[in-house]
Formats: C-alpha cells, structure tokens, sequence
C-alpha cells in the first residue's frame, strides 16, 4: 500500500484544494491529511475562518481523504513520515523548496496550483465587499 500524504490549513474549502486532494491522491493508495490545528495557525499568525472540527469534518467527507490528523507543529511531519510509512509527501506549488529536507525520509512532491482560485483571493474579496457595504 503506496500511503501519501498533504498538509495545510484548507480554509474555506474550495475547487483549488478538492484538485489537490485529488491528484495527491492519485499517487498512492492512502491519503492522510495533516490538518493545521487553530493553535498552530495563530502561532503563524494566521487565522482561520472555519474552525478545526469543521475543516476536519468537511475534509473527512471529501472521497479522496482516508485519513485526518492534527497539524500542531512544523517539526511533526518527520514524526508523521515515519509513523504512517509515507511513501511521499504531496504539496502545492506555492511550497516549493521548503519541504526538501524532508526528501531524506520520503520523496517530496509539489503540484502546481489551481489557477484562479486561492483562499488569500477568496478572503481578500469577502473583505473588500465588506467594506463597501459598511
């Protein structure tokens, strides 16, 4: 069994992500997703829209999913490798180069992204009608 798997924050849920998942998916039999936990999104300095338990429960239901864990730290991918026999790690584009370390425990692929489509853009729009209806 050729187990794969991805990580992210997966806020507002949309086609960019579903794409993701699904070509990640393709690479292997199993699809774990590491779900950033709203701990370690504000200890990026990110927030999240959508509570944990929502992205999770969303990304449960999401066919190309097999399994969800929680994100907690940067450090716990090598941890994550090596205890769910990772044959590779799958990333979007937009990660390029920062996870090749990690090529010493797993092959490490990147994906390009969905053009047209981002949850900065999604958020970044929200705000702006928002601000004109205020």
């Amino acid at each position: 069994m050729t187990t794969i798997i991805t990580y992210g924050t997966f806020d507002l849920l949309h086609k960019g992500h579903i794409r993701l998942l699904q070509r990640a998916a393709a690479y292997g039999d199993r699809l774990i997703v590491g779900l950033s936990t709203d701990e370690f999104n504000a200890n990026k300095g990110k927030h999240s829209y959508t509570s944990f338990a929502d992205r999770k429960f969303m990304l449960e239901a999401i066919k190309y999913v097999d399994l969800v864990i929680p994100e907690k730290s940067w450090e716990q991918k090598v941890t994550d490798i090596k205890k769910y026999h990772v044959d590779a790690l799958v990333m979007g584009s937009d990660w390029s180069g920062q996870f090749d370390d990690l090529e010493q425990y797993t092959k490490v692929i990147y994906l390009p992204r969905t053009d047209g489509v981002s949850t900065t853009q999604i958020k970044d729009d929200l705000n702006r009608n928002i601000e004109q209806e205020g």
